[in-house]
């Protein structure tokens, strides 16, 4: 009987014990406030344009307009197209579109990409040199569509010049930066506006693209395309695929807001941290 109530007492004083740590397990950690987007959409959608290709303004343009959706049009400035198809560009920024930069001259590693030209290799240059070919490109787009606020995109997202990181000391003067990464934004309070991902896609059907417009709109955060080729040039998106996508996203404007990038960034900019 002696021996049956110590095992009794030793089982109530492990049980005690224990009580304590199980009372101190830690909380879920709250989860993050929606983000406020304009008039109550799910998430902002950003569709945006590469390397100034005839593609673009052929039939990427013709279909935003179609529809009544604005997209960011990134040029590199010393693509023929610029020079070739002046009017059509000026005219496009004129309806809204955002003409954005992407550098004079396109310049990325050649370490890592083989069909740079060695006078474009971004090994091979200065971060000075660097930073004032692209200064020089957004007086090179203000002379083209009078807008003094821009965005950039990093060709490649390669960002290390011979020197160092070109990147940092061009922060005030832009909007905000595009640098490659994933299509769907993990959480706007933490993004860093100088370094915003974004997807190039390649062949996606139009429901392909679709879905991920919806999972930004799960998150209630952003989806960024950065197109080249619609319908022609390289990295091709079929037209009837990217015409599905803006289809699809002007007839859902009461859950997706889609604008050119430097008006989403701007209201971004004004608006974390209010909800």
């Amino acid at each position: 009987m002696t021996l049956r109530i110590c095992s009794i007492l030793a089982a109530l004083l492990l049980a005690h014990a224990a009580a304590p740590a199980l009372a101190v397990a830690p909380a879920a950690a709250p989860a993050e406030p929606a983000f406020a987007w304009p008039n109550g959409a799910r998430a902002a959608v950003s569709l945006a344009y590469d390397d100034a290709l005839d593609s673009q303004l052929d039939h990427a343009i013709p279909t935003l307009d179609k529809y009544g959706l604005k997209g960011s049009f990134y040029l590199q400035l010393s693509n023929p197209s610029v020079e070739r198809r002046m009017a059509d560009w000026r005219a496009a920024a004129a309806r809204g579109h955002e003409l954005g930069n992407h550098s004079l001259f396109h310049q990325c590693s050649r370490r890592t990409h083989d069909w740079v030209q060695p006078a474009r290799d971004l090994d091979t240059i200065s971060m000075a040199q660097m930073q004032q070919q692209v200064l020089l490109a957004n007086t090179m787009l203000t002379a083209i569509d009078g807008q003094q606020q821009h965005t950039y995109t990093v060709p490649c997202g390669d960002t290390q010049a011979q020197d160092g990181n070109y990147l940092p000391a061009l922060h005030n003067a832009f909007v905000a930066i595009k640098v490659g990464g994933e299509a769907v934004t993990p959480s706007m309070q933490t993004l860093n506006p100088y370094a915003v991902g974004v997807y190039a896609p390649e062949g996606l059907s139009g429901q392909q693209l679709i879905a991920l417009v919806e999972q930004a709109g799960a998150r209630g955060t952003m989806v960024n395309f950065t197109f080249h080729g619609v319908g022609g040039d390289y990295i091709v998106t079929s037209a009837a695929a990217h015409e599905e996508l803006v289809r699809y996203l002007a007839a859902h404007r009461d859950q997706y807001w889609t604008d050119s990038f430097v008006h989403i960034m701007t209201y971004v900019s004004q608006h974390r941290g209010h909800h």
